[in-house]
């Protein structure tokens, strides 16, 4: 260790003070204007009528309110359908869509990293390959298939094309084949172990970080995700069509609009606070291996 560190100095030998310094300022920049969009729209929430639309555009309030929340939720009392329903339809898509999204991306991914079957390449190679398309490009594709299925005004309608993403298989896959030794599932076999156990006890613990990136991304979609394409009775809408309605009011509903956005990102922004340790880990650990 004291060949990489100085002693009680917490720096690389190699490194100088100004050398650290510099990257600590670029390391600073860089978040500034990471968090400046989120700054914003917090400030254009608490801002009066008079300041959103003052010129020239000011960053900082000079006199904060809360009106705009409660106009939103005002706003929200006087629905047709109960607001609670589209906060129930958003949380449950979100949850179930993610749980889903992380058990089929991890049991397929243990299945092509370690399954010895006729056309596991195959497989392999069709993964990479998906992950070249956009999403835009299935549009018409999923439609029919979520038509002909009779999902449509359905909660399944949102849920399995998100389910059906290759980047989650793709990145579990990668991970498991790094980090997990083929020397381990057989000692586990030796010791009597099933399949479904050693894919419990042994697989999942070991790729945590990658699940929890998976969470992440799964999460992130589905809260987002109005499902217009899908759902047209308004006791399915998700919580971001409503919003989007409410907020759609012109000029008048600038601030309404500012609030709603904020109520949006909050979500999605505790589920990564709690899981942002392991993104990095796993984003060095999921690069394409023979």
């Amino acid at each position: 260790m004291k060949h990489f560190f100085k002693a009680g100095t917490g720096l690389h030998a190699n490194r100088s003070r100004a050398g650290t310094l510099v990257v600590f300022l670029i390391l600073a920049g860089t978040s500034f204007l990471m968090l400046l969009p989120f700054a914003y729209s917090i400030l254009q929430s608490v801002k009066p009528m008079e300041e959103l639309f003052a010129f020239p555009p000011r960053l900082l309030v000079h006199n904060p309110t809360f009106e705009n929340y409660r106009k939103l939720f005002q706003l929200t009392g006087n629905l047709w359908v109960p607001f609670s329903r589209y906060v129930f339809n958003s949380v449950f898509v979100a949850a179930a869509g993610t749980a889903g999204y992380v058990l089929v991306a991890s049991m397929a991914a243990y299945a092509l990293a370690f399954g010895d079957f006729p056309g596991a390449k195959l497989f392999n190679g069709i993964v990479v390959q998906a992950l070249l398309f956009n999403v835009t490009v299935l549009t018409v594709s999923q439609y029919v298939i979520i038509a002909r299925a009779n999902l449509m005004n359905t909660y399944w309608a949102v849920i399995l094309p998100v389910m059906a993403t290759p980047l989650g298989l793709f990145l579990m896959r990668q991970f498991m084949v790094q980090m997990i030794p083929k020397s381990m599932l057989e000692a586990a076999r030796i010791d009597g172990a099933g399949v479904f156990t050693i894919f419990r006890r042994v697989v999942m613990p070991i790729v945590k970080p990658a699940w929890l990136t998976l969470i992440i991304f799964g999460f992130q979609s589905l809260w987002s995700d109005a499902g217009n394409r899908y759902v047209y009775e308004e006791q399915f809408k998700a919580l971001p069509t409503v919003l989007k309605q409410i907020s759609g009011g012109g000029m008048a509903r600038a601030g309404v609009a500012a609030a709603a956005a904020v109520v949006l990102m909050l979500p999605p922004i505790l589920v990564f606070m709690f899981t942002q340790r392991n993104v990095l880990e796993t984003m060095a650990t999921s690069g394409i291996k023979e």
